[in-house]
């Protein structure tokens, strides 16, 4: 779905977003996570691009807080609706203004982002600015579609990339500061390609850290 300014309307989604397969993403995504990083109770995380919450929820019971963060203000709500509803502590949900979604609020230990990197079209302005949110020695951990040539979206409507070639997600992170990365697979989705047909389609899972010592202020070159 698109608005008018040709941009994919995610608030025409947000009531219909929790189906199976998105779930179970999630779920497969937040498995890889837990396998590649210790996550503990003295943890802030920020989920960018959070959507209804499914990979905040996942990742909650094992870290202090989750801040959920997104700019589709229906997404937010549903989200919101999810703590409300069910008096979750230590998790929040915040709208990020529309056209200024890298200003990222906060400081954090660990940011994740699922199937979020293929909507943005500046990528490096987006790992500086994860950077920036990011306490010294905090984590980054990103999960989206291996190089699909395509096939994924049956609309392409707000999609900037047809998936990722890993090495150029790592040399993008080291360029923007990042240490100590590497990339597995998270996940697998099965689904009719746009062709129609039934494809395998892998996900990935990017892991890097920041130096302990590093200066924020000071830009990468």
């Amino acid at each position: 779905m698109e608005d008018a300014s040709g941009k994919r309307d995610f608030n025409k989604e947000a009531a219909s977003w929790d189906i199976p397969p998105r779930v179970k993403m999630a779920e497969d995504v937040a498995s890889a996570l837990r396998g590649r990083l210790r996550l503990n109770p003295e943890m802030d995380v920020l989920d960018f691009g959070c959507g209804t919450g499914l990979l905040s929820l996942a990742l909650r019971p094992e870290v202090r807080s989750v801040t959920g963060a997104d700019s589709s203000p229906m997404m937010i709500e549903a989200f919101r609706n999810k703590i409300s509803s069910s008096s979750l502590e230590g998790v929040r949900a915040i709208l990020l203004e529309e056209g200024r979604e890298t200003e990222i609020p906060g400081k954090y230990n660990l940011i994740v982002s699922n199937m979020v990197l293929h909507h943005v079209p500046d990528i490096d302005l987006l790992f500086k600015s994860f950077r920036k949110a990011l306490l010294p020695g905090g984590y980054i951990a990103l999960s989206d579609l291996d190089a699909e040539g395509g096939q994924f979206h049956r609309d392409p409507q707000g999609v900037f990339h047809e998936g990722f070639q890993r090495g150029a997600v790592s040399r993008m992170l080291a360029e923007a500061g990042f240490e100590n990365i590497e990339i597995n697979e998270a996940a697998k989705v099965e689904r009719p390609g746009k062709d129609g047909v039934m494809r395998i389609f892998t996900i990935f899972l990017a892991i890097g850290r920041l130096p302990e010592e590093d200066n924020l202020r000071k830009e990468p070159r």
